[in-house]
């Protein structure tokens, strides 16, 4: 038999704790609601084997009107420091759960208020909609670890922002949703039982292997701990700036979660900030290391009552900065071709990144074509604003590559696996948000193919990686949605 999507049975394990975790409510629909996409990639994660858009509920699934069997709706409540300043109770303020499913959490995003709403409406615009929806499939497709996107509905609700925008919903899938603010929400309380009962209920959904170890929530902190120095180091690797690491935004699993005003870096510019009202730039490209080390600090306090502090925090510094390290340098030997080790590497690796800040030049670009380099510079330096100190950084890349034992066509092959030409930027993303608010939506599905395969030759979607406009450059971006 044929599964459906609309036939699939969910199940609430999260309610199973006590109410306070959560907050029944249901989803509020949109006036006239229509299906503008669907990732039939992320479709695969639960299972269903109909093409997704041939089954006639799907929008309702997505507006709320057509309720899965087993699912019992609900928000979650966490707390979170938000700018480095606590606040003690937050939650899902626009996001209403579904239920599971082969492993994935359903939530629909932008579904209308909930208890923890505060002074918003529960509503995502049009125009947040589509960046989430594409950028959670995008990061998918550059193998960092992310929530995922079913698909996105549009609708002919009012939504006021700036100005009156239209609603849209994301139908999200991950296989958690549990925060580092979740635990932060029952330490402030002193509601230790709740701490450790959280625990025990994320080592059952996302670090299983652990269940009844010895020390299993320390190992679990260290896990923690691992995963998210990875996901961070694959951030830096591509460009990637999140913009609001709040540990309410953090996953407990490591994942990416939530996106706002994020952005992938046009020029490379260490310092880059993409949402302007980060004015003190704490959540700048550079620092995001350093945000997720503190984020992992406050989460090492909400758990002192089940984890020794000192001991989290030993995990925390030896840990963390080993595994960023680890990753972050394996990939970035493989996006300059490095195969062979050299003791002079690093050095000749931050000589890059500071050439490419004197040059300005596309990050992105630069590395895609550096991966077809044979010693004419001519294609990377036309490319740079400023030629000098790229010129002399590659005169002394030349000399390593000389050490090199793969043929040059190897190693352009592997670089080619690890530099991707087709990055979701800005502009880009701009663009097929204005064809959506003027009814045209075709352009969402094009990226949706390259955000899937990032690293392919799309010969008809070549004009998908066109470089970023002077005007569009490493634009700061606003949290409304």
């Amino acid at each position: 038999m044929i599964m459906k999507l609309s036939q699939l049975k969910l199940t609430t394990p999260y309610r199973e704790l006590d109410p306070i975790f959560f907050d029944e409510v249901e989803p509020t629909p949109l006036k006239d609601p229509f299906l503008i996409s669907v990732s039939k990639d992320a479709a695969k994660l639960l299972g269903v084997d109909e093409d997704i858009t041939k089954d006639e509920n799907l929008v309702g699934i997505l507006n709320g009107t057509y309720s899965l069997e087993g699912s019992d709706t609900f928000a979650m409540c966490y707390a979170g420091h938000q700018f480095g300043h606590f606040v003690y109770r937050l939650g899902d303020g626009r996001a209403i759960n579904l239920g599971k499913v082969n492993g994935q959490n359903l939530q629909l995003k932008g579904s209308g208020l909930t208890l923890y709403s505060r002074m918003g409406d529960g509503r995502a615009v049009l125009r947040s909609s589509i960046r989430e929806y594409l950028m959670s499939e995008a990061m998918h497709g550059l193998g960092i670890e992310t929530s995922r996107a079913l698909a996105l509905i549009g609708s002919d609700s009012d939504v006021t922002r700036q100005e009156r925008e239209k609603g849209a919903i994301v139908l999200r899938l991950s296989p958690t949703w549990v925060r580092f603010g979740t635990f932060e929400y029952f330490n402030f309380r002193g509601e230790h039982a709740r701490v450790q009962k959280l625990a025990d209920y994320v080592i059952d959904e996302s670090f299983e292997h652990l269940k009844d170890v010895e020390g299993m929530y320390v190992k679990m902190y260290e896990e923690i701990v691992r995963n998210t120095a990875i996901t961070i180091a694959r951030w830096q690797s591509v460009g990637f700036n999140h913009g609001v690491m709040n540990t309410d935004n953090m996953s407990i699993d490591g994942r990416t979660i939530d996106y706002g005003p994020f952005a992938f870096l046009d020029d490379y510019e260490s310092g880059y900030i993409c949402n302007h009202t980060d004015v003190d730039g704490r959540y700048s490209f550079k620092n995001q290391p350093g945000i997720a080390h503190w984020n992992l600090h406050k989460l090492a306090v909400a758990l002192s009552s089940i984890v020794n502090h000192d001991r989290a925090l030993e995990i925390l510094d030896k840990t963390f900065g080993t595994s960023y390290e680890e990753e972050y340098l394996s990939i970035m030997y493989k996006k300059m071709g490095l195969y062979e080790r050299d003791e002079k590497d690093i050095e000749l690796f931050k000589w890059m990144l500071g050439s490419l800040e004197s040059a300005t030049i596309d990050y992105t670009k630069f590395f895609r074509t550096l991966s077809a380099y044979d010693g004419d510079k001519k294609n990377i330096l036309d490319m740079a604003v400023f030629q000098t100190p790229l010129s002399e950084w590659l005169d002394a890349y030349d000399e390593r590559l000389k050490k090199e034992t793969l043929s040059n066509e190897k190693r352009h092959t592997q670089m080619l696996k690890t530099n991707p030409k087709y990055i979701l930027k800005n502009h880009i993303l701009q663009e097929a948000i204005e064809k959506a608010q003027q009814g045209e939506y075709s352009m969402i599905d094009e990226l949706l193919i390259v955000a899937h395969s990032p690293f392919e030759e799309h010969l008809e979607l070549e004009h998908l990686a066109k470089a970023t406009p002077l005007k569009s450059k490493n634009i700061k971006l606003s949290c409304s949605s």
